[in-house]
């Protein structure tokens, strides 16, 4: 069984995850290909996984001729639906819903693509993401939709004891880009180092994709607050470097900020647990499979600096507290996010598609 994954650029989440998922699918027979329209920085962190870089019409024809596949899985670029089947495929097509921005942005793409899907695809799958769910089950018909948890390699995200930093650090991830919102971060930060001075900032991010005007806003920002001498940007870091930075932020007695308005799933978040990093987060619906409030995580509420400042101490300071939320966020990771169980449920997807679309027939 072969499937190929398609998506607009490696890069962010969707990067995370079609990694990951493609080793837990090789583990359990499926072979896996993908292909990005445009070239982007995660292909860096690509090994091992055939990977097709084209937006040509008889490139991606030849590429679904000679594949064969079983399944194509177009992720979120749902324009893309009616073009692999003009370009002659005639396989198991679905649409995957990834990262929209919004609950309005979402109901708006689903409207957009629903004709399409239900014209040109066999499903629609989506991570179990509250808001997603709900509209799915709006647009689509039961038997199209599937819903199951992401997945995550916990061999090679793990933590990792190295030397300690000299004082405590808050991380982020993200792009400096409105959703990311960049500016609570840097808030928090600011009113945090008046009570931990040794406080760092580390932001890591991908620049090439970043707003302009919100580039020039972040650098105004950063100046007016002072966090020049703190604040360290990380530019496109390797992935397979990432549990470094996670277990140093970690072992500073920090924590990592997300600060995201929403996260369709928010990989970033995962990470950091993985590697016993806990994780201060704006309830930004995603990465409510991770985060319980005060159990295996903090939230704060959007915008409110001062709220997130408390809860920051009190994961710094609460010792027995910040080591219960990160076994329990540890524990849950490993229960809901295990590879096996993806592979499973990503198998009785495709028989379930395939005996649905035999019925048809």
């Amino acid at each position: 069984m072969k499937v190929l994954f398609v998506f607009y650029i490696p890069s962010g989440g969707v990067e995370t995850l079609n990694r990951h998922r493609c080793r837990a699918l090789k583990e359990a027979g499926i072979t896996t290909h993908l292909l990005y329209l445009l070239p982007g920085k995660g292909m860096q962190n690509i090994k091992d996984i055939p990977t097709f870089i084209t937006n040509k019409n008889d490139e991606i024809a030849q590429i679904l001729k000679e594949g064969n596949y079983s399944a194509v899985i177009v992720v979120s670029a749902h324009p893309y639906l009616k073009r692999i089947r003009s370009l002659g495929y005639s396989g198991l097509l679905f649409w995957e819903v990834q990262g929209y921005v919004s609950k309005e942005g979402a109901l708006e793409e689903f409207r957009i693509a629903s004709l399409d899907v239900l014209q040109y695809c066999n499903g629609v799958v989506y991570p179990e993401t509250a808001y997603i769910k709900e509209i799915a089950a709006h647009f689509f018909p039961p038997e199209m939709c599937f819903s199951f948890h992401n997945c995550m390699d916990f061999e090679s995200f793990a933590h990792r004891a190295l030397p300690r930093e000299g004082g405590p650090v808050m991380g982020w991830v993200g792009r400096i880009e409105e959703n990311k919102n960049w500016r609570d971060f840097l808030r928090i930060g600011h009113k945090l180092r008046e009570q931990h001075p040794q406080l760092k900032l580390w932001m890591f991010e991908d620049s090439t994709l970043s707003e302009p005007g919100q580039r020039t806003q972040f650098i105004e920002l950063v100046k007016n607050l002072g966090l020049g001498g703190s604040l360290t940007i990380l530019d496109n870091i390797p992935n397979a470097e990432m549990p470094n930075y996670y277990s140093r932020i970690a072992d500073s007695g920090g924590f990592l900020c997300s600060t995201s308005k929403v996260e369709g799933f928010g990989y970033a978040v995962l990470e950091a647990i993985c590697c016993q990093c806990p994780v201060l987060s704006t309830d930004s619906d995603g990465v409510r499979s991770f985060i319980i409030h005060n159990e295996t995580g903090k939230f704060y509420p959007h915008g409110d600096v001062d709220q997130a400042v408390r809860e920051a101490n009190s994961l710094m300071k609460d010792r027995q507290l910040r080591s219960q939320i990160t076994a329990k966020a540890y524990e849950r990771a490993r229960l809901l996010f295990d590879s096996a169980a993806y592979s499973r449920n990503f198998r009785q997807m495709l028989e379930q598609a395939k005996r649905n679309n035999s019925s048809k027939s």
